[in-house]
């Protein structure tokens, strides 16, 4: 089995919860975890102590590259309605390597499957959207069906997040929620993203549940981005 090359849903400091590591830790844990390329992916500015509207327009100008490792500056950005409205600008989010968008408590209200797909939809449809993050949380149900359409239709991937299926992950049982988007990977040859959503360095680059999960549905291993930094630069440039 091939190495993977790459971790894009990850939390530094400038999160607020969860972690005191820098960037510098942080490339320091990547480097030692063997992988290429980190995505540093902190919380927008709706999350209580998340980084501020400075702090994201200054990444423009941080390190392309720490320790030996390919630095990407992102960030994980609230939705905040059914309309799909975001918690930073356009004008920051074009300046970003890429953007992860999530519904979080009590930031977003839940709604209906009906209404909570719409509302991942609608975010979507934003070209700086580039990946769904923890769409498999049970606070916040979902057509699957409709929601992986409307990422192959828009250009987006939707991750498998290690934390969500980690025995003390928060999210309720995601399992069949991961399983849903896995085999709907498999059945429409449409790439998924295993992310870690390490907060700090324990976790970079740490998919064993993810990992495990997609056995079961015995998915090629090019269906799964983190094999290929250059795979996922390029699904990056298609959008």
């Amino acid at each position: 089995m091939a190495s993977y090359e790459f971790d894009v849903h990850t939390h530094s400091i400038a999160s607020g919860h969860g972690t005191c590591a820098t960037m510098t830790d942080m490339a320091k844990a990547a480097n030692a975890a063997g992988l290429k390329m980190l995505g540093i992916s902190d919380h927008g500015p709706k999350t209580l102590g998340g980084g501020r509207i400075s702090y994201f327009r200054s990444l423009a100008f941080a390190q392309p590259k720490r320790l030996g490792v390919r630095i990407l500056y992102g960030a994980e950005v609230n939705i905040l309605d059914q309309e799909g409205k975001l918690d930073l600008d356009d004008e920051i989010l074009e300046s970003l390597d890429y953007v992860i968008a999530s519904m979080h408590r009590p930031i977003f209200k839940s709604g209906t499957a009906d209404e909570n797909t719409r509302a991942y939809i609608k975010t979507m449809e934003n070209p700086n959207v580039n990946i769904i993050g923890h769409c498999d949380d049970e606070k916040f149900p979902v057509d699957y069906f409709a929601l992986f359409r409307a990422a192959m239709e828009n250009h987006v991937l939707l991750e498998i997040n290690n934390s969500s299926l980690s025995p003390d992950g928060y999210r309720g049982d995601t399992t069949y929620a991961d399983l849903l988007i896995l085999n709907l990977s498999k059945h429409f040859n449409y790439p998924v993203l295993f992310s870690s959503d390490s907060h700090g360095t324990e976790h970079i680059g740490d998919f064993q549940y993810a990992e495990a999960l997609a056995r079961k549905v015995d998915i090629p291993e090019d269906l799964i981005l983190n094999y290929s930094v250059r795979k996922f630069m390029g699904f990056l440039g298609e959008r």
